[in-house]
Formats: C-alpha cells, structure tokens, sequence
C-alpha cells in the first residue's frame, strides 16, 4: 500500500502556519488543527512587533487567508488529536472536532447575532478585559470569518430557552443540532507547533495581581494599547479609566526563578521595550520604567532597538528585582525596589504596571506529549534532538516554535520551515525541498 502523502500540523498560530503553507506549496496534504474557534495563536493578539514596530495582524492576516484558501490545507479548529498510533510515515490520527453549532460554509460574520445574545462572559481573547456572549467570534480577523457558540455558556444549548441567535440570523447559519465528531487522518508525518501560554502571576503576592487593578500582564497590555481591543488603543488605567501618563514594567516575573520556571523566557526584555515605545507613541506625555534583572538583547538590531527606545522615547531602566508592589489612597501603584547604584531600598508611584510575565507551555502540553509518545525536558518543554534541533524522540513526530523552547516570532517561523523540510523528507522519502523562509531572503 502506498504511504500517505499528508502532513499532520498541531497548533495554528504563527509557526504551525508557516509549516502549513511550506508543506502545502510543495504539493503534500496539510490537516492544520487548533482548539481554538479560529487560526492565528497568540500573535493575533500583539499589537506590533519588535524590533521594527510593524502590525501583528497586518503580518499575519496574509499568511491565514493564504493558509485558507489554499487547495492542500484543511483547517480544522475546535480541535485536538486524542489518539495517535503507527511509525513514521505512516500514523493513524484520532481528532476529535467539538461542535461550533455554525455552519462556517453559511456565516458571513455580519454579527447581528452577537449583538442580540443576552449572556454575558469574559472575552478569553480579550485577556478578560472585556466581557462577550454566549455565540461569539474569536476575534474580527480570524480564520475561520465565522462565529461559533459556548456550550457552556448558551441558554438554549444549556437550559432549553433563548435561541435569539437562530431566529435573527438571516442565513440559517445557527444549527443547535450540531454534534462533536471524530476523524481519523492517516499522515506521514506530524508537526507540533502548539505555542506558548502566559504564567499566572497571581501566587507571586508579592507583584499585587489580582489585588490591585492597576497590575496587569504584558498580555493584557497589548491588547488594551491595540486599536482593536477593549479600550479602542487607549492606555486607561483599569480603576478609573483615566489616562495612564506613568508606567513601570517589571521583568522575570516567574522566570529566572527556582520556585517557578527557571529559564528566561527570551523575549521580555524586548516586548517590554516596545511596550513602552508604543505607550509614548500614544501619548508624548507617557514616560516609562522598565525594572530589570539584566537585559537580554541578543537578537539583530535589538540593542540599538533599547538605545532607542531611551533616546527617542524617554523609557528608564534600572537594574534590580522589584520587592513589592503596593497602593497608595489614589488606587496608584508604588513599586519598592532596590536601587543597586545607590545601595538602597527606593519607591516610585506609578498609574500602571506591567508584569513581564514568564512564557510557558500551553495547558495540556504534558497530556499531548503523552498521546504524541514524544519526550518533554525538565520545563515541560518537548524535548528535541540538539544536532537535528526540530527533531523530537519519536520518529516522524517535529516541533518547532514555543513548544520545544523559548523563541521570537522570526526563529518561531524559521524552525517552522525547518520542521516542515524534516516532515517533508520522511513523506516524500529523503527528496529536500525548498523552504518559504529561503525564497523569501
């Protein structure tokens, strides 16, 4: 029997769209699968990019229209792999797809829908900051353009009643008879690119998450300075919604850490640069403090990207970890640290700060390695060969991306390619193959 000619791509974000496309335009069958209602990954949700300040989305938006329409791509979203048995070359893939209760050939995503639903939850896309309903679209962008249905949340799915959704759409798209379903994919090889989620500052008391609303992540701060997100692009502090003109950014918090994660997270010290660059970009009156461990500026034109930052942009930096962070009667952040040129504790009150938050597998990445048969390191990282360095211990099984360490957007592309070309060559039996990263210089 001949062995298949498809690959198989966990996780749709940036990096697993890049294998998508590069094992799709050298004629092989991709089956791109995400949990999530829609393609694109936490990139989706950065507001620009470092070091050159470009729009996440305008970057992305292509590469997912392009993974969409492509004749070799079959995206399937509200979806996970259960099961996986087989070699390389030839794996049996158990997906199970949970029900979107649309029809994605129907919707149009015009949202009348959304607009009528009475129930209200957090907007898990909006880092919470704002509330959705119980039928929803990911985000505007997304791939697949159509809404999809809580089924934890619906009243008509959950208690009977409601189904507002189904009467004022004009397309029938809404089908409450949905079902979940499971599909058996035979692949050749299988791509892991399931990214990163952020680490819960909450058990660090000492930083006031979760105490104190105007502490809040790197994430939640991207989207609040988008022109997309809940606040329209404006910086408003989260207790009063006034303009917030003082910032402190506080780094390795939960990485560098033996009570935590113990690795760096590689890209704070940048995101946190351009966080601040963008703030002032905002408002001329913004100025910032970023608090660090060291700076970590290794990568091509991020130094120069930092003296910028300083020269251009008005942000500080001071070396030293943060003891704690307080609040004053005005609901104003007060940061204590150690100043280390003086040799003394010192304080600075703030309207907003932001906590560079460590970066760490997605939830579910133990229970995935395990259905993969695959190895993690010692930070639940999939563990990957040092000389073959998308090649992890199962053959025929890559990672590329967040999943097997911490990376920045370019390497996460670059080993995308990089896995897709190791896919490629176990499919199509040791034939190299061009890479999208190589054409494109």
């Amino acid at each position: 029997m001949a062995k298949p000619r498809s690959v198989l791509v966990i996780g749709g974000g940036v990096a697993g769209i890049q294998a998508a496309l590069d094992l799709a335009d050298i004629g092989l069958q991709v089956h791109l699968i995400e949990q999530k209602p829609a393609i694109g990954g936490r990139m989706a949700q950065l507001d620009k990019t470092f070091p050159t300040n470009d729009c996440a989305i305008c970057i992305l938006s292509p590469k997912m229209a392009d993974c969409a329409r492509h004749p070799n791509i079959t995206v399937h979203t509200l979806a996970e792999v259960r099961e996986v048995t087989g070699q390389a070359g030839d794996f049996s893939v158990l997906v199970h797809r949970q029900a979107r209760y649309v029809k994605e050939s129907e919707c149009t995503a015009c949202g009348l829908c959304l607009q009528k639903c009475p129930t209200k939850v957090a907007d898990e896309f909006e880092m919470g900051l704002q509330k959705r309903g119980a039928i929803y679209q990911y985000y505007p962008q997304g791939v697949p353009a159509a809404v999809a249905i809580d089924r934890e949340h619906c009243l008509r799915l959950t208690k009977g009643r409601c189904g507002i959704c189904e009467r004022v759409c004009q397309r029938g798209a809404v089908d409450y008879a949905d079902k979940d379903a499971e599909l058996v994919l035979s692949v050749g090889a299988i791509v892991v690119a399931t990214g990163f989620d952020p680490f819960d500052p909450t058990v660090l008391r000492q930083y006031g998450y979760g105490k104190y609303r105007n502490i809040i992540t790197a994430l939640e701060y991207e989207r609040l300075i988008s022109a997309s997100g809940p606040t329209g692009g404006h910086l408003l502090r989260l207790s009063d919604r006034q303009p917030a003109k003082r910032l402190a950014f506080i780094q390795c918090v939960g990485s560098r850490d033996v009570h935590s994660n113990r690795y760096c997270s590689s890209v704070c010290c940048m995101y946190a640069t351009k966080e601040a660059i963008l703030a002032n970009e905002h408002d001329s009156e913004v100025r910032s403090t970023v608090f660090y461990t060291d700076l970590r500026a290794a990568g091509r034109g991020f130094q120069e990207y930092i003296a910028r930052a300083q020269r251009e942009y008005g942000v500080s930096y001071r070396r030293g970890r943060v003891a704690e962070v307080a609040e004053n009667e005005q609901e104003r952040p007060v940061v204590w640290y150690e100043d280390t040129l003086a040799g003394r504790p010192a304080s600075e009150v703030v309207d907003l700060v932001v906590l560079a938050v460590s970066l760490v597998p997605r939830r579910g990445a133990t229970a995935l390695a395990s259905t993969l048969g695959v190895e993690l390191d010692d930070c639940a990282f999939i563990k990957t060969d040092p000389l073959s360095p998308t090649d992890t211990t199962r053959p025929g099984v890559f990672a590329c991306g967040f999943c097997r360490g911490p990376c920045d957007i370019p390497e996460s592309v670059a080993q995308a390619s990089g896995a897709a070309a190791r896919a490629a060559q176990v499919v199509l039996g040791g034939v190299a193959v061009p890479s999208r990263i190589a054409e494109q210089g």
